[in-house]
């Protein structure tokens, strides 16, 4: 009987000692979102004026554990001044809206101005407090109503994307010249400025991007 009692002591004994290895409560809305919408088309207000256009067939809403929207199926968005004509509008593989102020761009970014100038890239910031653009990857402009374009990397922009600068940049202007008759070009054809020699690897110092 006693040795009986001494094993269910030593059996108490090791039970309260035993610590179990347990991962912290996975918290539902540090990974699902709030609201899941599909197939939007939807106008955006600032400040009460309707500033934008989206057109997503999925848009993530999440509340933890920051502000966050997810397009991850692609994004179709415009955005208007304050007499509601489109100034430029911009569509992407992958887009998030972080704390709903910094849009972040990747994939296929396109962006089309209103003066018709195409910017087309792997990545594009859009900081709608400080109402800025920029990147650091590689930026290909293209204005086709003078067929020049500019390359680089290191892109900056005005919200309106008509005021922007690239650093590490190459070029090339078309420009017509007729041929001497003796040369074996043909009269009125194209001569290409080549692009610079400048180097267009990419500066990682440049810039760096927050959320």
């Amino acid at each position: 009987m006693v040795s009986v009692i001494v094993l269910l002591l030593l059996a108490i004994t090791s039970c309260e000692q035993r610590h179990e290895h347990l991962a912290p409560a996975v918290n539902e809305a540090d990974s699902l979102p709030l609201l899941t919408a599909h197939g939007i088309s939807n106008l955006i207000s600032d400040s009460g004026i309707i500033s934008y256009k989206i057109i997503a067939e999925d848009w993530l809403i999440y509340t933890q554990p920051v502000p966050k929207w997810s397009f991850l199926k692609g994004l179709f968005l415009e955005k208007f001044d304050t007499t509601f004509h489109v100034q430029w509008h911009v569509q992407s593989d992958t887009a998030y809206c972080h704390d709903n102020r910094t849009w972040e761009l990747r994939g296929r970014v396109v962006v089309l101005n209103r003066e018709g100038t195409l910017f087309e890239t792997e990545e594009l910031f859009w900081d709608m407090d400080a109402h800025e653009m920029w990147n650091t990857m590689y930026m290909c402009i293209t204005k086709p109503s003078s067929n020049q374009q500019l390359r680089g990397y290191n892109f900056r922009s005005d919200e309106q994307m008509t005021d922007y600068r690239i650093l590490n940049s190459a070029g090339y202007t078309p420009m017509n010249e007729h041929k001497d008759n003796a040369s074996n070009s043909t009269d009125g054809m194209d001569s290409y400025q080549r692009p610079s020699t400048a180097d267009s690897r990419r500066d990682e110092s440049a810039y760096t991007t927050q959320h």
